[in-house]
């Protein structure tokens, strides 16, 4: 059954975007939008997130669970999705001066 997906895609290759428009709007620069069936969510999902090198790639999708989505990130990024008790949140990671001391070593 097709389904509502939402894709952003930074730093993918043109051969993927023109992927991407082929199946998705394009309804702003990097940002996907359409009605498609799980198997082309998936085809489409591994080309970008095999593809995203230090770009960042966010897909959403309807999915039947409490929050009515499912949410799934590739590449480095400060927001990491986290399951808590069967919901979905989004963890801020924080930011390290380059300056500071690294306390991971002692």
């Amino acid at each position: 059954m097709a389904a509502m997906t939402v894709l952003s895609a930074t730093a993918v290759p043109d051969h993927v975007r023109g992927a991407l428009t082929r199946w998705l709007l394009e309804v702003t620069p990097q940002l996907y939008v359409g009605t498609i069936s799980a198997k082309v969510r998936e085809e489409l999902w591994q080309a970008v997130s095999g593809c995203v090198g230090d770009g960042v790639a966010v897909l959403v999708h309807t999915a039947a669970n409490e929050q009515g989505f499912e949410l799934r990130t590739a590449g480095e990024q400060r927001r990491k999705p986290m399951d808590f008790d069967g919901l979905t949140l989004v963890a801020m990671a924080g930011l390290q001066p380059a300056d500071a001391p690294n306390t991971a070593d002692t």
